[in-house]
């Protein structure tokens, strides 16, 4: 594969055929938000996070999946460009449960992390919060679907892990919803095997592993912005 020069916030840099923007933003330093991507995974563009400014595009384009072109300008940091990311945030902080305080995911969520680089702070918007009722049926996951942003994390995961489609989205709009099955509390413990692997890449409290007996709880991950 030959290589590919283009200019990103006012650099020449080079990528390889094939590389996304992001790819490239990072292999040179260049810090791009995201909260849905995963270098393990299949980009999907479902958080729009990681939006950037290409020249002679009408729209932002995701840079999780837009692979580089020659010749391409692309701002990756522009007004444009952190308005659109911290309006994104605001709307997902806005039907957020108000609950950071007592979450066990606080110190450690990606969505509070993102807002913290982006200096937001309340959302400006007013909307419904999603509430969906607790799923602590199965011994090896909880699911508190009240604070999921639909990355899709654990949709992907979960497919490329064990091979099978045990999550999926259904319904449209503000009603959309990662469910299991027809939209079912996953139930028994053979139905989802204790493997962590969605537990562990969901960026926010949406889905925990339950303290079982004997277990010590896990301290919190600090996370101090630099």
């Amino acid at each position: 594969m030959g290589d590919i020069t283009l200019t990103m916030n006012g650099a020449a840099i080079s990528g390889r055929e094939g590389m996304t923007i992001l790819e490239v933003a990072r292999e040179n330093g260049i810090d791009i938000p995201t909260l849905c991507y995963l270098k393990e995974l299949t980009p999907i563009g479902a958080c729009r996070l990681c939006v950037v400014e290409v020249e002679g595009s009408r729209m932002l384009v995701g840079s999780c999946h837009t692979p580089i072109a020659p010749g391409m300008v692309i701002q990756t940091h522009s007004p444009k460009v952190l308005e659109v990311r911290r309006v994104l945030i605001e709307l997902m902080m806005a039907s957020h449960p108000d609950s950071c305080i007592v979450c066990e995911a606080a110190n450690c969520c990606e969505l509070r992390m993102r807002a913290t680089d982006l200096e937001v702070g309340l959302p400006r918007f007013r909307t419904r919060l999603r509430y969906f009722p607790l799923e602590d049926e199965n011994s090896n996951i909880i699911r508190d679907m009240s604070k999921c942003i639909l990355c899709r994390r654990c949709v992907t995961a979960c497919y490329n892990t064990e091979g099978k489609k045990m999550f999926s989205l259904a319904y449209r709009g503000f009603e959309s919803k990662v469910i299991y099955d027809l939209d079912k509390p996953v139930g028994s413990d053979e139905t989802c095997r204790d493997c962590d692997t969605c537990i562990s890449l969901c960026p926010t409290g949406a889905l925990r592993q339950p303290i079982k007996f004997g277990q010590r709880k896990k301290g919190p991950v600090l996370y101090v912005k630099g």
